[in-house]
Order: structure tokens, then sequence, then C-alpha cells
């Protein structure tokens, strides 16, 4: 059991380890293993000549040190790094966790290293229980968690070597923080015992271009200094490689850059969109080429707010983004509330488990009124600036669903109108759901996690939550042929579009356009200019016949020899 197969040896007789590729790319170098986190403090307890006061204020001293040192690196860094280490720094100050310890030291006598401990094992749970992204913050809290208790005890903060040479990190797990500081003229690549592929780790090693594979258990047995190839559009780790494959990987690769138009061998065009979450990245895609916009998230705009924003705030967004994204579509991700992102001014009230429960479309149920006022600011932006304005709603499970939305847009004055699948009951009955809107996006992420039961955070499930596994590849399988017995588009803004090598899988089970992140385009580019949309449906069905995601994964990629030779 686990999140990867035993080790096995490739065709060099070389062991090789499996995990996740998050990040593609080759590169090689010796391990160098990341400085072991804190481990548990005993529950001792004050002796009684120790003033709790003062160990109280030792907690809160170095709690603010921890997050001024925080908030120094976040200014000096940039991008997705910034904004981890800002969230980090956040944590040192947030009173839940400082109160909360030093409460325990007030009323339990607690050394102040148990008292942090505990303090933030309890805010973690809570976290946890919320689910989704929410829960994905814990790991944060552990990092601050650690790197306070080493304040406390007079030690360094744990985390990543600084070797003066080039290596290749390796860590059971990469607490946010220390992602956010790689030294890309360092490190080559990453490997991760646990993970998942949207974890911190796998999002900023995609956006560094850093080749990395997550949820690996059995590389826990490399050691400093051996020598590992990694692979990380495969997910594989070789130990030892060959003079021939150390040369291989050390090949430069040359910058790809696209040209505008996604096609196949054949000449059949797949058009290239971006996901993006704002102005930044509208013109981020711009500059990448993109065809258009495939996912125009807008929950971030309503994050961290503590009422929800005017439909004028709301068009001021919309029309900053729009003038910003590239010529071509731009679809646009109702609000996707609720569960992981949760919004105090929209309360669902307590749910066991939220990922099932309000998020998506269906806290219509509850506010209607919201999903009205932000279909208002889209077509008042899009009426503004012209631009080819698409809308979908998440979370979709249901026929009535689709319809009312769809029914919603229109009166909006927005034609275009359609539906995320991200529900097994949604790519089931796609054919119906498609008969009345006009086109479907699939979001791989949320439909690998809800196919399989397993929760996309959660490391030690990540071999579940794949969307290589044939049973997801089945479902998106249905909704490509449901798109092509309506003639509607059916493509896909999940993650799996930015794996070159699955991005051929899923065109050859249907998919008509695919959006990913803007730095991932000229890979996918290259990779399907090398096949005929015969040999993407013959993938597919490779693919399909597999018994599980890392034989789908690898024996795709065995018949797609081209791949070593374009570096993924």
């Amino acid at each position: 059991m686990g999140s990867s197969k035993e080790p096995d040896t490739d065709r060099h007789g070389c062991p090789r380890h499996h995990g996740i590729g998050v990040s593609p790319g080759l590169a090689a170098g010796p391990v160098k293993r990341v400085f072991p986190r804190v481990r548990e403090p005993r529950a001792r307890f004050l002796p009684p000549e120790r003033n709790v006061a003062d160990e109280a204020e030792r907690i809160r001293q170095c709690a603010a040190d921890t997050a001024q040192n925080l908030e120094l690196r976040a200014s000096l860094a940039s991008g997705q790094g910034a904004e981890v280490l800002a969230t980090a720094a956040q944590i040192a100050a947030d009173p839940t966790l400082i109160d909360g310890a030093c409460e325990l030291v007030h009323t339990r006598s607690l050394v102040p290293a148990r008292a942090v401990w505990e303090a933030a094992g309890m805010l973690a749970d809570q976290l946890k229980d919320m689910g989704g992204y929410m829960a994905e913050r814990a790991l944060d809290v552990y990092d601050v968690r650690d790197r306070i208790i080493a304040r406390l005890l007079g030690r360094p903060a744990p985390g990543l070597p600084t070797p003066d040479r080039e290596h290749v990190l390796w860590a059971r797990d990469l607490a946010p923080s220390d992602t956010a500081q790689l030294d890309i003229t360092k490190v080559k690549a990453i490997i991760l015992a646990e993970g998942g592929p949207t974890s911190h780790t796998a999002i900023v090693a995609r956006e560094l271009g850093i080749p990395a594979v997550v949820a690996a258990p059995t590389t826990a047995k490399l050691r400093d200094d051996d020598v590992v190839l990694v692979n990380g559009a495969a997910g594989t780790v070789t130990v030892s490689p060959t003079a021939d494959q150390l040369a291989h990987a050390a090949r430069p690769i040359p910058e790809r850059t696209f040209s505008g138009r996604g096609q196949l061998a054949c000449g059949t065009h797949i058009p290239l969109l971006a996901n993006i979450s704002d102005a930044a990245g509208a013109s981020a895609a711009a500059e990448a080429g993109a065809e258009g916009i495939g996912l125009l998230r807008t929950e971030l705009w309503f994050l961290g707010t503590t009422s929800e924003p005017s439909v004028e705030e709301q068009t001021r967004h919309f029309v900053d983004v729009f003038d910003k994204a590239p010529a071509g579509r731009i679809v646009v991700r109702a609000l996707d509330a609720g569960s992981d992102k949760p919004m105090a001014y929209l309360p669902t009230g307590t749910e066991a488990n939220p990922a099932l429960g309000m998020r998506g479309y269906r806290m219509s149920r509850l506010y209607p009124d919201v999903l009205a006022r932000q279909l208002e600011a889209i077509a008042a932006a899009r009426q503004e600036t012209g631009a080819d304005v698409w809308v979908m709603a998440p979370m979709i499970s249901t026929l009535e669903e689709c319809e009312e939305f769809v029914t919603a847009a229109h009166a909006a004055g927005l034609e275009q109108a359609g539906l995320m699948i991200e529900v097994p009951a949604a790519a089931l009955r796609a054919g119906q759901m498609l008969a009345a809107a006009q086109f479907a996006s699939i979001g791989t992420n949320d439909l690998s996690q809800y196919a399989m039961a397993a929760d996309r955070l959660q490391g030690a499930l990540a071999d579940l939550s794949d969307p290589w596994h044939p049973a997801v590849l089945d479902l998106i399988s249905t909704a490509g042929k449901a798109g092509a017995q309506q003639a509607r588009p059916v493509g896909v803004c999940g993650e799996a579009a930015a794996d070159p090598a699955l991005a051929v899988v899923l065109v050859g089970l249907g998919a008509s356009t695919l959006s990913m992140t803007p730095r991932a385009i000229p890979d996918v580019a290259a990779v399907l200019a090398h096949v005929s949309l015969a040999q993407a449906r013959e993938l597919a069905g490779v693919a399909l016949a597999a018994t599980d995601a890392v034989q789908a994964r690898t024996a795709v990629r065995d018949r797609m020899e081209f791949l070593t030779d374009l570096g993924l």
C-alpha cells in the first residue's frame, strides 16, 4: 500500500522509484536532505521558581521574532513565494496560536515549547476539519510551530540545507516557507516522500520550472550524496544513473515558445488556453501567447474581505482582467465559495464534511442573489470591453442545476453558459446537460478526488487522487463522447492539462480545448505537435486499458519515445 509502487529497475538496470510528477523536466545531481523538523517536546511542567508570566512573554517574543523574520523574507521574495511567506508570517502573529500557547503556560504550567506544540496541534486540527484549502494551511501552522520552538530552545530553524553546489533536494514534505525560499541556482530538482499534486511545493515548482516528483515514499531510503536522475513528467527517480543518462539530462533543452496555435500533427486545432485568477495572470497569459482564458477563478476577490464586493467593484475587477487578457474567449468560473474557500459573510453552518456540502453552485440555495450580482458584473464588464465572455458554474451535479444556471446566465445577457464537470454524476449525465448548456469544462482536480473518494490535499492518498487513474479517465471519456454527440465543446481546465503526456490522452478522450498555467503551454504545444488525432485516440485507449495510474502513465510514455528528446 502507499502512494507509489515499489522501486523497480529501468531498462539500464538502474533502481527506479515512482511517485507523481508535478513539474516536468529532467535533472540529475547528488541528494541533499532537508534538516529535520523539531521533535515533539516532552510534556514537562515549569518548576515552582519559574514565573509563568515571564515564560508566556518568551512565547510572545519568539513568535514576534519569527513573524518579523518571515515578513522580511516575504519582502525579498516575489510571486507565489512571497505569498507563502506572508501567509506564514500571519500565522506566526495569529492570536489564536499565541494566546492558546500562553494560556497553556498559565493554566497548566507547561514549558513554553510544549505549550506551543499543543496549541499549534489544536489549531492545525481545526483547519484539517475544515478540509480543502483550509486543511492545507495546517502545514503552515506546523512550520511556524517548529520555528517558534527552535527559537525558544535556542536552536537553528529547521529547513533547507545550504550546500555550495547544485543538488537534488529531498524532504518528507516541505514547509511552504521552505518552498518559497528555494535557490533555483542550486536546487535542480525536488523529491518529496509525501505531498500531492496541488501542494505548495508542486505549485511553486511549476512556477519556477524546477522538475519535481511528490508522493514517492520509497525515496526515504535515499541518502545524502546519492546521485539521482529526476524525471518530473514521468514521476520517476532513478538512482545511480548511467553516464549516458546523465549526459542526456545535462543536454540544454532549447527554450520553447508557443506560436499562438495549438495544433496536432494532422493539423487538428486544439486551442491552448490559460488558467488565471487576476489581471496579472491575464498579462502573463497574453505574454505566453495563450489562445484565450479557459478558467478565470473569481473567488480570490471575495476571500479575505468582510463583506461581499459590490457589483461596481466586481465589474472593475472584470474590466481590468478582460482588458489585459489575450484575444480569444474568456471563460469565467462563477463564485466557487464554500468548503476549502469559506467566506465569513456567506455562512453555511457547521458541516461534517464541507467538501461534500454547500460549495460552488450549491451556495445559490442559500444566497441566490450573490450569483445574480456576479452575473450582472460579468455582463457589464463584457459590455464595456467587448470581450468574448463565456461563463460556467462550478460543482454542478444535476440537470436541474445546470438548467437553472444557464437560464440565469442568459437572463443576464451572457449567451455562452456552461458547467464544470467535477462531480461524477455530471460526467455520467453529460449528454443531458450539454443539451441544455453551451459547453462544459472538466475540472480534473475535483473530479479525481470525488471519483476516488480521496481528498486531493491528502498526500497519503495521492495515488488515488491522480487524474491518470483509468477510472477518472473513463469519466472524462464519457464527457468527451457526450460533447461530440451534442456538438458542444468540452475542455479541460484542471491541472491534468498541464501534463504534456496526459494532454495527449485528454485530446484522445475528446477534449476540444486545454487550459493550464501559462508556463506549461509551450511544452504541451510541443508534444501535441508530434501526434495525430488518431494516435492520440490510440494512446487514450492504452491509458484506459491500464489497471492503475502508474501503469497508465508508464504505458503511454513508453509509446511516446520523443518525450525524452523534448526533455519531458
